[in-house]
């Protein structure tokens, strides 16, 4: 082993880190640092919220969007400011002409790169819903992980009347 420091050989490679003993040449032609480009590493985790940071930022310029059902956001509640926009619907939504979706979801349509914030029960079909708005091109885009069942231990939803 030549002493690897915390980072792993491979690491060292790609960034250009030379070995202990100076060089990687042995008796070769130097070997030339590589730019990478490392794309969609994030993981869910990088992505998801806690109710704390969601709390913190409802109080600014984001979008909640609930992709539950409409029956359960009926029959279980939403969180406040929450806009319902099914998972079955949101590719289409998020490509929707602006004067339609204002129409439709009675909210201005988001930009690219608006802040966007998905929710759902407990986490998967926000998960969904944010792989879609990536993949249409939305930069800003994170998950409510603990979905309703996490905010419902914290504050009561907010029902229809």
């Amino acid at each position: 082993m030549w002493g690897c420091r915390g980072l792993s050989c491979a690491a060292r490679v790609l960034l250009g880190v030379p070995r202990a003993a100076g060089s990687w040449t042995s008796g070769r032609r130097p070997l030339q640092p590589v730019n990478v480009i490392f794309r969609n590493l994030d993981t869910a985790a990088d992505c998801s919220l806690s109710y704390k940071e969601l709390k913190g930022l409802l109080k600014s310029q984001t979008t909640l969007i609930d992709v539950r059902e409409k029956w359960e956001i009926g029959q279980f509640g939403k969180i406040p400011g929450s806009v319902n926009i099914p998972l079955g619907d949101v590719g289409e939504a998020l490509q929707m002409n602006p004067k339609d979706f204002k129409e439709q979801y009675n909210q201005d349509m988001p930009a690219k790169s608006d802040h966007l914030v998905f929710s759902c029960m407990a986490g998967v079909r926000s998960k969904k819903a944010l792989d879609i708005a990536k993949s249409l091109g939305f930069s800003r885009v994170q998950h409510y992980a603990g979905g309703l069942e996490e905010w419902s231990k914290y504050e009561s939803p907010e029902k229809k009347q």
